[in-house]
């Protein structure tokens, strides 16, 4: 950042007239400009870095600016109006004076009707809303924002940008968007994130697929863990009644992840404590008896606020079209913040959750019947037995400490540890294709999964500002442990004497005897999975209107039972921002990811890890002081060191392989999200993206097509108090390679559908709401496919909610 130096214009008048000189000084400075470009975060730093690219004296914050927060505050404009926006809401007033700036306690001055409300400032880029901005180094808090857009994300980087700041595709869906359209479920926010498709294997378990490629990397607060699909654990049966908002980074994410898929990484963020009391109370009643009940209380635990908690319950007991099938969901949440000095917060918490369904499903129904044609069953079909259940849950315990300096720099520690586990006894009518007439030719899936994965991480870095060449820049440093454990015992032996024939299958009704598996399973597994790495950022502010971002790195990976292992591999990050003018900007980035493979050579050598690459041109946009945010990009990712067989088998004797330059995404997707009046909020994308392996389409069970709009509207007048919204998506067509009862193989095409949905709610006060949503308004007809095990789930239908809630 350029220093600014004041030069007051002089006369010869002026000269003679001392006292005039400096009435004009201090008039001047009051009304300099200076270009900014100060993150969302605590407000004593927040105040230190205004002042040194304000070019201003600084000793430092008074004591009441300790425990409070800053918006993010970006772009040339006049220096009084910017720190009146920095210091909104915080109860203190600044001025400058002899070009020293000064804050302190404001004078408590009588409430107004013009005071509830924070403007922007003009022909600045601040982000406010209409509450006091909350932030951390996660990125702005969405809860009581009534926004449909965040103010700033940190999951790229580290460092706590804007999304415009951002140099790559980042979907966001805040606590509003989930609280209006009752998105109570991690499968229900996706539907909502554009460009992010869904295939769902049975009643348990679905897969997200981004820009061609599976999302296997998921992080919370921004640490990651990595996902086992086949062995599903509760990582996509996640409840959002503990969540502040999800944040989907589209791309390879390897800065911070480490090993991973270069599809996207779904970052979810907890609800964190507020120093006042506040909470509600929900009830909500809705098709197919889905009962929901959730209690949400938070505020300080002594008279200071210095202690604040929050808790979280929340227990759902759901039903569904298919016959027999229930799901009882249980939530607990807990965190405690700490003030342990005024710059100096310890963050502990806790959360778990129970999934306990009762006839689930495994795999689907059969694609095809045995004379190849479709096998249209009723969406109320289920193939599971009724004792077939797929039991999973999540434990997880956090603690974070963070340390901000009066200069800027923060320090933060956060430490996670998480059991992601199951139970499954699991029996299912899905092996086989029926015969049309007498219902013959089906077996029963049957088998019984116990298993666990234990995640320990531990991050640390430091961020802040630094000067070079006359500018300010930012620089973050850290490093990362992680180690997984994954045990889990498999039986597959039945004792019972039923041979899992069934008789007829269009007369299926899941009575079967239950099985009786052996004492000792019949396969163990126990694999230890160990990751470290030392990361670095820099933003540097190469001018008022470009910033550079670069950063790298440099990870080891160990996995003894795969055999796998891989020393100082290197993950680079580049990115650059233009700022075209105060609301657009363009942006090009590179980002890289790495997955160990165990695949072999001829040779006996283990392949080198497959690279994911992501190249991202964009433009992106905001307006009304960050209410609005737009965004357009064009990207193109690689796989390299893609695995084929080779022909050729390995000294061990099993197949061998070879690595190919592997799957090429290329595409384009667009994308706006907030306020576009005061009472009309928006989110909508569409992404075109076609995935191919030497020239040839892969990754077709994923939409090359997908479009997503949900809109709401608070009315005015008569109507003041209700709120009316509704929204669509629609996919493409999907296709896949499928086994067919002749032998050998066929493609399955599923044609493109639209899905809409329409909410209302009314606020009877500002404590008491009642909400109605339909999803499915028009109860479409669609289904999924998995062509590995060649069958198809069917979509949920119409299905009506009602709730009422209660704000403390």
């Amino acid at each position: 950042m350029s220093s600014f130096t004041f030069k007051p214009r002089r006369t010869v008048l002026a000269h003679a007239a001392v006292c005039l000189g400096l009435a004009l000084h201090m008039q001047a400075t009051m009304a300099q400009t200076a270009s900014f470009d100060i993150p969302a975060q605590p407000l004593a730093s927040a105040l230190a870095q205004f002042a040194r690219q304000a070019n201003l004296g600084f000793t430092a914050a008074p004591a009441a600016a300790q425990g409070r927060q800053a918006p993010a505050l970006h772009g040339a404009q006049d220096v009084s109006q910017a720190l009146q926006a920095l210091l909104q809401g915080s109860g203190l007033q600044g001025r400058v004076e002899g070009g020293v700036l000064m804050v302190q306690a404001a004078a408590p001055a009588p409430a107004t009707a013009a005071s509830a409300a924070s403007p922007s400032a003009a022909g600045g880029e601040v982000t406010l809303s209409e509450v006091t901005v909350r932030s951390n180094q996660l990125g702005e808090i969405t809860e009581g924002s009534d926004s449909y857009t965040p103010g700033a994300v940190a999951t790229a980087t580290r460092l706590v940008l804007t999304p415009r700041q951002t140099p790559q595709s980042v979907s966001v869906v805040t606590r509003q968007v989930m609280d209006d359209f009752q998105l109570h479920s991690i499968d229900d926010v996706i539907n909502h994130t554009p460009g992010v498709s869904i295939v769902t294997y049975d009643s348990e378990r679905t897969e997200y697929y981004a820009r061609g490629f599976a999302i296997q990397n998921f992080q919370y607060d921004g640490i990651p863990m990595s996902r086992n699909s086949a062995y599903s654990a509760g990582n996509t049966l996640t409840d959002m009644a503990i969540y502040d908002r999800v944040e989907v980074l589209k791309g390879a994410t390897g800065l911070l992840t480490g090993s991973g898929d270069p599809g996207a990484t779904i970052n979810l963020l907890r609800k964190k404590p507020t120093k006042e009391f506040s909470g509600h109370a929900s009830i909500s009643a809705g098709s197919y008896q889905n009962y929901r009940g959730e209690l949400d209380v938070s505020g300080a635990l002594n008279d200071s606020g210095s202690i604040r908690a929050r808790g979280v319950a929340t227990y759902q007991d759901k039903h569904s079209q298919l016959d027999r099938y229930e799901r009882k969901t249980g939530v607990l949440y807990g965190i405690v913040e700490v003030d342990l000095t005024p710059q100096t917060l310890l963050t502990v918490g806790a959360d778990r959750q129970d999934n306990k369904p009762t006839a689930s499903t495994w795999g689907g129904i059969p694609l095809l019947d045995a004379s190849g044609h479709f096998n249209a069953m009723p969406r109320s079909f289920n193939n599971g037995a009724d004792w077939s259940h797929w039991d999973q849950y999540t434990r997880t315990a956090f603690a974070t400490l963070e340390h901000y300096l009066d200069n800027g720099w923060v320090t933060k520690l956060q430490l996670n540890h998480q059991i992601n586990g199951y139970n499954a006894n699991l029996g299912a009518a899905a092996g086989g294709n029926p015969d049309p007439v007498t219902g013959a030719g089906v077996r029963m899936w049957k088998g019984q999964y116990i298993g666990r994965t234990t995640s320990d991480a531990a991050d640390l870095y430091a961020s802040g500002p630094f000067s070079l060449l006359g500018r300010s820049h930012e620089l973050v440093v850290g490093g990362s442990l992680a180690k997984r454990r994954w045990k889990n015992d498999g039986y597959y032996n039945d004792n019972s004497g039923f041979d899992g024939v069934v008789d007829n299958y269009y007369q299926w009704n899941g009575k079967v005897p239950a099985p009786v598996w052996n004492s000792a399973p019949d396969y163990s597994d126990d694999e230890s999975t160990y990751e470290n790495g030392l990361y670095t950022t820099a933003r540097w502010n190469l001018r008022d209107d470009l910033k550079l971002i670069t950063g790298g790195r440099l990870s080891n990976y160990r996995n003894r039972v795969q055999e796998q292992k891989e020393k100082n591999v290197f993950t680079p990050y580049l990115g650059a921002v233009y700022d075209l003018n105060q609301n657009y900007s363009v942006y090009a980035s590179y980002s890289g990811i790495f997955k160990p493979q165990s695949y072999q050579t001829e040779q006996g050598r283990t392949l080198d890890p497959l690279e994911g690459k992501n190249y991202e041109l964009g433009a992106k946009a905001s307006f009304f002081g960050g209410r609005l945010n737009a965004s357009a990009a064009v990207f193109q990712t690689l796989q390299d060191n893609y695995a084929v067989e080779s022909g050729g088998i390995t000294p061990s004797g099993n197949p061998a392989y070879r690595a190919i330059q592997g799957v090429k995404t290329r595409g384009w997707e667009a994308e706006v999200s907030g306020q576009i009046t005061p009472a009309w909020q928006i989110q909508a994308g569409y992404s075109h993206s076609i995935a191919r392996k030497d020239g040839e389409r892969v990754s077709t069970l994923t939409p090359s097509n997908q479009f997503n709009l949900y809109t709401s509207y608070k009315l005015a007048g008569s109507l003041s108090g209700l709120t009316l919204g509704g929204g669509a998506r629609w996919q493409d067509k999907t296709w896949g390679s499928i086994n067919v009862p002749t032998g050998g193989n066929a493609v399955h095409t599923v044609q493109n559908y639209w899905v809409w949905d329409v909410m209302a709610r009314y606020d009877f006060n500002k404590q008491l709401s009642a909400s109605l949503n339909i999803k499915n308004l028009f109860d479409k007809k669609y289904y999924t496919i998995f062509s590995w095990y060649s069958t198809y789930t069917w979509g949920e239908p119409r299905t009506v909610n009602v709730s009422l809630n209660y704000k403390f």
